[in-house]
């Protein structure tokens, strides 16, 4: 009798996990793009941090090193650290819908057909070749 009701209560827990969860609100969307972002500066700003302390870590190897009268080896060329900055946030403007992004032909009215009575001959005088 246990088995069956602890069963019973696990499909009704799991018929609870397949429920659809509302479509975000732009303000989630929008404070999920700025925590993306937050993410991102702080991998960059970590990863400044570690190459600065790696630097001081081989500065001062190679200072014991000499001071010890040991043979110091050539350092390895590396790209300088940078530093990423302050974070600053600027939020994507949305997409303009297609009317009002300027993508279609020109609101002018046309004055004349599109094609004329002259013969291609006319227009273009190269042969084909």
């Amino acid at each position: 009798m246990k088995k069956l009701l602890t069963l019973c209560a696990l499909a009704a827990l799991a018929s609870t996990a397949l429920a659809k969860l509302p479509a975000p609100s732009p303000e989630a969307k929008a404070k999920a793009a700025e925590t993306a972002a937050r993410t991102a500066w702080n991998g960059k700003s970590d990863g400044y941090k570690l190459c600065v302390a790696q630097d001081q870590v081989a500065a001062k190897y190679r200072a014991s090193a000499t001071a010890a009268g040991k043979p110091v080896p050539t350092a390895m060329a590396t790209p300088a650290c940078t530093d990423p900055g302050p974070f600053v946030y600027a939020a994507a403007e949305p997409a303009k819908p297609l009317e009002a992004s300027g993508a279609h032909s020109p609101a002018t009215t046309a004055a004349s057909p599109p094609s004329g009575a002259q013969p291609a001959a006319v227009t273009n005088p190269t042969p084909k070749q």
